[in-house]
């Protein structure tokens, strides 16, 4: 963080909307305050282009004031149902509301809004560091209003609330993923009041819609170390409420003296394997895939005296879950979800390979199920590596590491990714006059496996010497 002087203060709002807005509010005779993210974020000296405006009148009439100084170069969209306005100039996004207090019932996140000061607006901010305002009247322009001590908070690194957490959390209790969310995005330490409330308002995540709890778990999915964030929701019994998929993962169990691993916290290790090898876009759903890609493991869970703690066909089992997950949560079930789904259905089998002689065969068919995905596969597979014996972790990495050589010659040779075989079904149909049937399946799938375990070339002429061989075998003969 950077401490700002009143002239650097006055400074950092040299955007020309910022004078523009001053004008206005001159004008209109109404104190006028940038407030929020935005201030926050100047002393983070994080860039932001979403501004918010508190006036303590009309943040309506500000801002169709300010569209009609700036012209035809700015957009002013209205929302009077909500008493907001914002207005779009040069790339900024400049939102206007109304001072407000706001109280609230048992039952319900929506609350009943009045007219207030500014004391009473920053009162219903969510945290300290989010209430911190700089005055936009010329007077006072830059000055900053910090009732909260904010600013301390954001030197010591700590999310607290500006009155009493419980109130703050069973008003609104999307709060309790924003105070996380913000926790994991900034490395910051929840202030412990503040996190007791947390476990106490728990439950009352409920009220709130599925889809605005999955756009917070999605930042902290996409911050720099999402681990912190899944770690603060376990503690806190909210995980258990949102994904008890993931919070049934957490613990060890002990027979006969032999103990199997922390699924969860082996689940956040190889998420955190997986940020670390992201550019510079973050893949959420290559996240999500690591985050989910034991989700199994707690119904396949079995103990076997011979072998210890087993977790046989967790992967399949993962697989099955995913739409399930997906659909409660509100993510999205295109392509996506089935992206997410191949990779927890497939992450053992380059493990399985690699812990075997790296057959032709094995590869082969890898490339043919993973597709375009087998690249992101075995980043996801390589993450999943995280025995603390140094030696077999190596030679897992080597093994993978011949793994991805044998992926580009296979590729190379046999142009297996995204296959297509020689041979479709319509040219079977055709060639011995049959309808679709059991045995057009059989051929075609006959075909597809002398490819994939290198009998024959992916060619079409093998294909249909082969075909032609397998099907006189089954009492078929060409039409002429």
């Amino acid at each position: 963080m950077k401490f700002l002087t009143d002239s650097e203060l006055r400074e950092a709002l040299a955007h020309p909307i910022f004078g523009q807005i001053s004008e206005v509010a001159d004008e209109m005779g109404v104190e006028c305050y940038v407030i929020g993210g935005y201030v926050r974020d100047l002393f983070l000296e994080r860039p932001s282009n979403d501004i918010d405006v508190v006036v303590v009148g009309s943040g309506i009439a500000m801002a169709e004031a300010l569209g009609r100084k700036l012209g035809r170069r700015a957009h002013v969209s209205v929302f009077r149902n909500f008493g907001t306005a914002q207005v779009k100039y040069e790339g900024l996004e400049v939102e206007f509301v109304g001072a407000r207090r706001e109280s609230y019932s048992h039952d319900s996140r929506k609350p009943i809004v009045e007219d207030g000061t500014l004391e009473d607006d920053q009162n219903r901010r969510d945290f300290t560091i989010n209430a911190m305002a700089l005055c936009l009247n010329s007077k006072r322009f830059g000055e900053l209003v910090d009732p909260f001590y904010g600013l301390d908070d954001l030197e010591d690194g700590i999310i607290a609330t500006p009155l009493d957490p419980d109130i703050t959390f069973s008003d609104d209790p999307l709060r309790m993923m924003r105070c996380i969310r913000f926790a994991t995005q900034l490395n910051f330490y929840i202030e412990d009041e503040t996190f007791e409330a947390l476990s106490r308002n728990a439950e009352r995540i409920k009220i709130i819609s599925a889809e605005r709890v999955i756009d917070e778990l999605n930042k902290i999915m996409l911050s720099k170390h999402p681990s912190k964030g899944f770690i603060d929701l376990e503690r806190c019994g909210l995980l258990a409420l949102i994904l008890p998929e993931l919070a049934a993962m957490q613990g060890v169990e002990t027979m006969n003296g032999r103990a199997h691993k922390d699924n969860f916290y082996h689940t956040l290790e190889v998420l955190e394997n997986v940020c670390a090898t992201d550019g510079d876009e973050p893949n959420l759903w290559l996240r999500w895939a690591a985050l989910l890609h034991d989700i199994g493991k707690p119904k396949s869970k079995r103990w076997e005296p011979a072998l210890g703690w087993t977790f046989h066909n967790h992967n399949f089992i993962g697989e099955k879950m995913v739409p399930s997950i997906f659909r409660r949560m509100k993510l999205p079930l295109d392509e996506r979800m089935k992206y997410v789904q191949k990779l927890v259905g497939l992450h053992m089998r380059p493990i399985v390979i690699a812990d075997e002689e790296v057959t032709d065969s094995a590869v082969r068919r890898l490339l043919f199920e993973a597709g375009d995905d087998i690249d992101d596969l075995m980043r996801l597979c390589e993450a999943d590596i995280t025995s603390k014996n140094e030696t077999k972790k190596q030679r897992f990495l080597d093994n993978f590491k011949l793994v991805r050589q044998k992926l580009v010659d296979i590729e190379e040779k046999d142009r297996v990714r995204n296959f297509q075989p020689p041979v479709t079904g319509e040219e079977i149909m055709q060639m011995f006059s049959l309808p679709p049937c059991r045995e057009v399946g059989l051929l075609k799938a006959a075909v597809k496996d002398a490819i994939l375990d290198g009998q024959i070339e992916n060619t079409f002429e093998a294909a249909d010497a082969m075909m032609r061989e397998k099907a006189a075998e089954m009492g078929l003969f060409p039409v002429k």
